[in-house]
């Protein structure tokens, strides 16, 4: 066991300042990923510094969105009525996230900071660029199952693990952060990092940046939101692919959309691509397919996980078709 020293945050701002003094140091929420890294001595933090009695307040917003605290834990967020009302494809992301346990421990803030499950990463007789830059990557000629298809390189293949950020990704989400230099916000697709040649540099944030709450904007078409998940097994796998959808139509054309993927992207992948080819045509299956296409141009399978291009072009194209009987149907998702 690694020795490490314990502090708790009373708010952000003492976060901070301890964060500053400590050498080391690691925010910990939940401890739902974190402390797992620390028994495979993947990290080893000098200093731990508890945040959860930051803020787990969600709050409307004059507009109509919601402010959510960054130490709200899964399971409040997922079940909230506003959010199952308003946006129904975060509480479905989250509830296929994890288990009860997780969702009552897992924090918001630490659910977007979590780090790739690659079994690569994990085991520290491998090389891994994400774990210590230079190293290599192993997992470029190892079992490529359940690596990315977008937003690769010769460094790193690791998909990032989360649900939740899928969802945040396809509706617009903005992350509020804290740090040292004073408070600043940031949306949620610039918050992840593609690896380049430094995996290990995940996000944006800056050294002792801290998470302090995530808002959502009002977006009517989120009401009939969904979130689909593939994976191995029904029972808390993460995703081989899984896709965040919303459609709005004026008449018979396409007048807006949002599309996020998870299980294919080195980060939440918004897909910007099919959108854009969405935009103002024809709601008909032709358009639906040629907007997939034009997204899955830019994937770089490798030989173990070539099948999820064509897994994530059905599960796309069935999704954007059920947003679009729904928008003209006016029902639920």
């Amino acid at each position: 066991m690694n020795a490490f020293d314990y502090h708790q945050a009373t708010d952000g701002t003492q976060a901070i300042e301890q964060a500053v003094r400590c050498q080391q140091a690691k925010y910990l929420g939940g401890g739902t990923n974190l402390v797992d890294l620390m028994r495979e001595t993947v990290e080893r933090p000098r200093t731990l510094i508890d945040v959860t009695r930051l803020s787990r307040d969600i709050t409307d917003t004059d507009g109509g969105g919601l402010i959510i605290g960054a130490a709200a834990t899964n399971a409040a967020l997922a079940g909230d009525a506003r959010v199952r009302r308003r946006y129904p494809l975060l509480a479905r992301a989250i509830l296929s996230g994890a288990s009860a346990q997780i969702r009552n421990m897992a924090t918001v803030g630490g659910n977007l900071l979590q780090r790739t499950r690659c079994a690569y990463f994990y085991d520290t007789a491998t090389r891994c660029n994400k774990r210590e830059p230079g190293a290599g990557c192993d997992a470029l000629e190892g079992f490529h199952r359940y690596h990315a298809i977008f937003g690769t390189s010769s460094s790193c293949i690791a998909t990032h693990p989360s649900d939740m950020a899928v969802a945040l990704v396809a509706l617009d989400a903005r992350v509020h952060l804290r740090g040292p230099a004073g408070d600043r916000q940031l949306a949620i697709t610039e918050l992840h990092r593609e690896p380049g040649e430094r995996p290990d540099l995940e996000t944006e944030l800056q050294p002792e940046e801290l998470i302090v709450a995530v808002e959502l904007p009002p977006l009517a078409m989120a009401v009939h939101s969904q979130y689909r998940k593939v994976r191995d097994r029904a029972s808390y796998a993460f995703a081989l692919v899984s896709v965040a959808s919303m459609v709005e139509l004026d008449g018979d054309t396409i007048a807006d959309t949002r599309l996020a993927l998870g299980g294919v992207g080195t980060k939440p992948w918004r897909a910007w691509q099919a959108e854009a080819a969405l935009r103002g045509q024809p709601a008909t299956a032709a358009t639906l397919a040629a907007a997939v296409d034009a997204e899955l141009a830019a994937a770089r399978p490798l030989p173990g996980n070539t099948f999820k291009v064509e897994l994530a072009r059905r599960l796309m194209i069935a999704e954007l078709s059920q947003r679009l009987s729904d928008a003209r149907n006016g029902g639920d998702a």
